[in-house]
């Protein structure tokens, strides 16, 4: 007696049901994936489960569905990175830009300023040497400008201060775009990790 080998009729109809389950749900898992795709829709296994209303399990328990779904999410995966690293890059340019703008003001500013005390030095001098030879009205005309210099010098001091505020915050700026761009780096290299977070 072999009944091994010669399967019942009943366990044989199953098994062929089973088959075409299976058949089914994969070829409804790649229709899904397939809209996803064409939608460019967010994609996870969650949503090609319920596109394709399969389950969860069965995703991950069938190799065929687990590797056309390991797929996507890598394609996804990369194309996020790479967008997400062109926009840290058009970021870290405006930053940079900024940073040498302010950079680039300041050398200006301290410029002014020494030009502007050289100016008061020299007028100064030349109060004190000609004093005694001028009119009280040459007088007053000299105050006049030596206070209106002053009041340009502080002025350029608190525009200089200004600047030196915002170069800072703007090297902080880039400071943390660089950390950015180091983290989307590692995420590029390591999809997993950016799903962890």
């Amino acid at each position: 007696m072999n009944t091994a080998t010669v399967p019942e009729p009943r366990t044989a109809a199953a098994l062929a049901a089973r088959r075409r389950k299976t058949e089914t749900a994969l070829e409804q898992v790649h229709q899904a994936i397939a809209r996803l795709r064409r939608e460019k829709a967010q994609v996870s296994v969650a949503a090609v489960a319920r596109r394709a209303g399969v389950s969860r399990t069965f995703l991950y328990d069938n190799g065929e569905a687990r590797a056309a779904v390991a797929a996507v999410l890598t394609e996804a995966g990369e194309r996020r990175s790479r967008t997400l690293a062109e926009q840290d890059d058009e970021r870290e340019a405006t930053w940079r830009e900024r940073a040498l703008n302010a950079e680039e003001a300041l050398k200006a500013a301290h410029a002014e300023i020494l030009t502007q005390r050289t100016r008061i030095g020299e007028l100064l001098g030349r109060i004190r040497d000609l004093e005694a030879e001028w009119t009280q009205e040459a007088v007053q005309r000299i105050t006049s400008e030596n206070t209106t210099l002053k009041q340009r010098v502080r002025r350029l001091t608190t525009d200089n201060r200004t600047l030196d505020e915002r170069l800072k915050a703007a090297r902080s700026n880039l400071r943390f775009q660089d950390r950015r761009m180091v983290d989307l780096e590692a995420q590029v290299a390591d999809p997993s990790q950016g799903d962890q977070q």
